[in-house]
């Protein structure tokens, strides 16, 4: 196999970031790492410290991955002339001189926001891949989230922009995006709703789909993770405590479901409105922040996962970190959530407080069906999600694109990987 120069151009990337998206880079650039390429990994700590004071601390990379963390002396008014010009004002001539130097094969884009915003598409000589982690390439808010109180139906971006406190971005209303695209040979959706959405806001290039995956788990961390951490049944929360994942909704379903306790792993700006909302209801709990080692244990011994997010999500990263742990998901029927459970019926869906409470009384009372689907999550994540399944898919979608370009180094020495079973293919 010929070994590539690959290059990650992400805003937030661990330990500097805040969601899915970032800790989806790192798992992407670790793997094409694995299979014998070089990576290289471009992020903005200005952008990260725009957003918060918290200050942590490198984590180290594996062999084959450089790190590359931008800073200037100027902090978050860095992160804010990209924002607004939507070009890497302070950091062009870094990104340009590092382009130069890594003389990349291949060069993916991230979450580019406050990293360069589109003006950075243009630079560099490489087959360009842009991976849509959110809808920015449609919603200068990201999440399609209107007026931070409900889903977004049309167009309303100035007065959206205002709601969420953030500068309107005046680049959006010329042709300045699309010429910028031009220069990126493929785009990955990470679900077909996702794709779906972008063309329905007018995103007129061709998506692939290519899903998020997980690792397995290393040898040493393959045996369960032993007893229950709670006394008593349970279904399980995980994530960041914000309006958009709808806990709202579930809280108050368990003042009536007597039977298993709600437990929430995770904190975030809503943490104390839902508290708020929970007094009294003694079967919910707030766990804070688990550590991933702790967090198995409670995967393995829920009842299952409860999903409810109400605003667009692009996959659903959660969804298959439970599958991978054989633990079913009963989630709310919007966004790529019912694509998910159609590709792996491993749970229930629900739209409203009704079917919420039946579902959670189907998959309690009845341990044979439960069992079922726990089989069906594990094996459904081995097949669909996991780091075997989905990086040939990720290889095909950037030899191809090299083909298109007129790479033909690149798109030979991706021809020597792994076939790609057509099936996975969207």
């Amino acid at each position: 196999m010929t070994s590539l120069r690959f290059c990650m151009v992400t805003t937030f990337y661990p330990p500097y970031n805040f969601g899915g998206d970032g800790i989806g880079v790192q798992r992407l650039a670790r793997a094409v790492a694995k299979a014998g390429h070089e990576v290289t990994v471009i992020h903005d700590v200005d952008a990260y410290g725009a957003l918060t004071d918290h200050r942590p601390e490198a984590e180290p990379e594996l062999d084959g991955i450089e790190v590359v963390s931008l800073r200037s002396d100027l902090g978050i008014v860095s992160a804010l002339l990209t924002q607004q010009t939507g070009r890497p004002v302070v950091n062009r001539k870094r990104i340009r001189r590092l382009f130069e130097q890594g003389r990349f094969d291949v060069i993916n884009f991230h979450n580019v926001s406050l990293v360069g915003g589109p003006g950075i598409l243009a630079e560099g000589d490489a087959v360009k891949v842009y991976t849509a982690h959110e809808h920015w390439l449609v919603c200068p808010t990201h999440v399609l989230w209107r007026h931070k109180r409900e889903l977004c139906t049309g167009r309303e971006c100035l007065r959206c922009s205002l709601h969420y406190r953030r500068p309107p971005q005046l680049w959006r209303h010329t042709g300045y995006l699309d010429r910028q695209l031009a220069h990126v040979d493929a785009f990955i959706a990470k679900s077909r709703f996702s794709r779906e959405k972008h063309m329905e806001f007018g995103f007129s290039r061709d998506m692939e789909v290519m899903p998020y995956f997980l690792p397995e788990r290393a040898a040493s961390d393959a045996a369960p993770g032993g007893p229950s951490p709670h006394p008593r049944p349970f279904f399980l929360f995980v994530g960041r405590l914000e309006a958009i994942k709808g806990l709202q909704d579930v809280i108050p379903a368990f003042g009536e479901y007597r039977d298993a306790d709600l437990l929430i792993a995770g904190d975030g700006e809503y943490a104390d409105a839902l508290r708020a909302l929970a007094e009294g209801i003694d079967r919910v709990r707030f766990l804070g922040r688990v550590a991933p080692g702790e967090l198995r244990r409670y995967y393995e011994h829920a009842l299952a996962l409860i999903v409810p997010s109400i605003c667009y999500e692009t996959f659903g990263i959660i969804l298959i970190e439970a599958f991978r742990e054989g633990t079913p998901v009963v989630a709310r029927r919007i966004g790529p959530f019912p694509e998910i459970l159609e590709t792996c019926p491993a749970g229930a869906l629900f739209s409203n407080s009704e079917e919420l409470l039946s579902a959670l009384r189907g998959l309690q009372s009845d341990a044979e069906t439960r069992d079922t689907l726990g089989r069906v999550a594990r094996e459904g994540f081995e097949k669909h999600w996991s780091e075997e399944a989905v990086l040939p898919q990720y290889f095909d979608i950037v030899r191809r694109a090299a083909e298109r370009a007129g790479k033909r180094g690149v798109a030979a020495a991706l021809a020597q990987e792994p076939e790609l079973s057509r099936e996975h293919i969207s």
